[in-house]
């Protein structure tokens, strides 16, 4: 019920709000989200598994990049050092069949230090994709 007024010559209505009602519960409002917070779980993703192949190719074509991004291509007759540019054109010229057709095709597994940035793993995907390469894996550790 509003407050009334008695100055002057009439009655006079006081058109003010009253904070306190809001501002209790707003209180009581954050009280709840302060103690359901912690409870919240965070989001988990949901990761496909993976199962082993039926048959591990031949003689794949390692690419090995090192911490300081130098590139090593390691094939059945040795090592073969190798930068970002070269290096489609060095694993062709050396194995013709990685742009084979998909069932046929040599594959290629890159190898990278973990603490190297992402870019220069895409960089030399981008590379082999560019050059027709039709097989390139990640080649990555197993743990539990």
């Amino acid at each position: 019920m509003p407050a009334i007024s008695s100055r002057g010559r009439g009655r006079r209505t006081i058109s003010e709000i009253n904070m306190v009602p809001f501002i209790d519960v707003m209180l009581v409002l954050l009280i709840i989200f302060m103690v359901t917070a912690p409870l919240i779980t965070p989001s988990m993703i949901a990761l496909p598994k993976i199962g082993r192949a039926d048959k591990q190719a031949d003689k794949p074509i390692f690419v090995e990049i090192q911490k300081d991004e130098r590139i090593q291509i390691r094939l059945k007759a040795g090592s073969v050092p190798s930068s970002i540019g070269d290096l489609a054109r060095e694993i062709i010229k050396r194995e013709p069949a990685v742009t084979a057709d998909k069932a046929n095709a040599v594959p290629v597994v890159i190898s990278a230090d973990k603490s190297l940035k992402y870019e220069t793993v895409v960089q030399v995907m981008d590379a082999l994709q560019k050059a027709g390469v039709t097989r390139v894996g990640l080649s990555v550790q197993t743990g539990k």
